[in-house]
């Protein structure tokens, strides 16, 4: 009770509608409410407890200690549970994979990740709170979503409405950086697509009233430029040319010009060029030589493309070949591009399920729930399934800082997260 008061209390402050039973639940969906205020303390612990067991995505044993305690709760609860390993030469800790096979409802998908970026080698390790502010590696992304997902199958438990409903649920311990290739690594996920209605995904939530049903696929770009090496003083001459460093520059800089189009980035991230220019394997870090008196004759660009549709991929990467080839003279320069993950476009399909989570929402007296901008969040795991499947996304914990060392979730809207995402559940496997 004390928690709901001052949850109430730094509601009204923040604008947030109160959350209560409103008249519109059904006894079923009331009794799952209850069941929700009743473990919201237990919800809170068991996130700190997970969230104190580093999981990074290379500490596979750690992927796998904290998957333990995923699996053991779903056990609890009657799902059928699997841990599936990737193949060694992955380095990767694997999946879990639970199930309830019934006949109620529509088939729902769960989703969400186990992995963190913070690995053992990380000063970022440790569970920390001051007010409702909760730090932690994973607290947000996506350990939160997690305990999100679980104690809202655990109302539903609780309350006799879980069983002989139709959920399969994947939790990734790899969605930081998945595992090569992606045909292996998301292929219980992908199967698991096929064969249900919904899917809906705990990644964090960006504010409290509102849910992705939209986001973008990303893949990588290397354009590499040489010219004639020349002294600097035959620079823009016919016998010299512009050099590399220059053409590099008028590519660029038509990039900028010609690819402007709602949802599509494409950012240069590392850049290297004179006289000799290379970057690592990693793709991380470079090193060039050059002098003041010469023209460039290397240039290296790697980078980033972000899209909302496999065919705005398409189109981006003919028009910026097309922007390559289109070279100074005394120059020569080719892009490659890498990767091109799948992408999720809004669809009437995805927008019908945002309007059932509205609704629930509403019905709790937590207000409309609407579709966050898909250019202001990364990529996701639903990126590889929105080909085959319904979608809703950023379900999970309101917070931020994710990927850095003060990544943190507010404690303040967990109950009513839990709450919104039981009813909503409940609703799709009872119908």
């Amino acid at each position: 009770m004390k928690s709901k008061i001052i949850f109430l209390l730094i509601a009204s402050a923040l604008g947030v509608p109160e959350i209560s039973s409103a008249q519109k639940l059904t006894k079923q969906e009331i009794a799952i409410v209850k069941n929700v205020e009743k473990n919201h303390e237990d919800a809170v612990k068991f996130l700190e407890k997970t969230v104190n067991i580093n999981s990074g995505t290379n500490n596979t044993e750690g992927v796998k200690t904290v998957g333990a305690i995923y699996r053991k709760m779903l056990d609890d609860m009657g799902f059928t549970t699997t841990w599936v390993d990737m193949p060694a030469s992955m380095k990767r800790g694997g999946h879990l994979v639970a199930e309830i096979k019934g006949t109620k409802g529509k088939k729902l998908l769960l989703n969400s990740h186990m992995d963190t970026v913070f690995d053992l080698n990380s000063p970022f390790q440790k569970w920390s709170v001051k007010d409702s502010i909760a730090s932690g590696p994973g607290a947000n992304d996506t350990k939160g979503g997690i305990m999100i997902m679980l104690y809202a199958l655990k109302a539903m438990y609780e309350t006799g409405q879980l069983k002989d409903r139709q959920i399969v649920i994947v939790i990734h311990g790899d969605e930081e950086s998945a595992g090569s290739p992606i045909e292996i690594s998301r292929k219980d996920l992908v199967d698991a697509a096929k064969r249900s209605d919904y899917a809906l995904c705990f990644e964090s939530g960006k504010e409290f009233n509102s849910a992705s049903i939209a986001r973008r696929g990303g893949s990588g770009w290397t354009l590499k430029v040489t010219a004639k090496q020349s002294h600097s003083g035959q620079i823009f001459s016919e016998k010299a040319g512009p050099g590399a460093i220059y053409e590099t520059a008028r590519i660029l800089s038509r990039f900028k010009e010609e690819l402007q189009e709602k949802f599509l980035t494409f950012s240069p991230g590392i850049m290297v060029a004179g006289a000799e220019a290379n970057i690592d394997s990693t793709g991380l870090r470079g090193t060039a030589f050059g002098k003041s008196n010469i023209v460039a004759t290397t240039s290296i660009v790697k980078g980033d493309l972000r899209y909302i549709s496999i065919e705005q991929m398409e189109k981006a990467r003919a028009k910026m070949l097309a922007i390559v080839k289109e070279g100074f003279p005394h120059t020569e320069a080719e892009i490659t591009f890498t990767g091109g993950s799948g992408a999720m476009p809004p669809t009437p399909g995805n927008e019908k399920l945002l309007g059932i989570l509205s609704q629930a929402s509403q019905d709790l007296g937590q207000g409309k729930v609407t579709a966050f901008d898909p250019a202001l969040r990364g990529g996701g795991d639903m990126t590889q399934i929105a080909q085959y499947i319904d979608v809703v996304d950023g379900l999970g914990t309101v917070g931020g800082n994710a990927h850095a060392p003060d990544e943190y979730v507010n404690l303040n809207y967990v109950e009513g997260i839990i709450k919104r995402m039981a009813v909503f559940m409940h609703r799709l496997s009872t119908n």
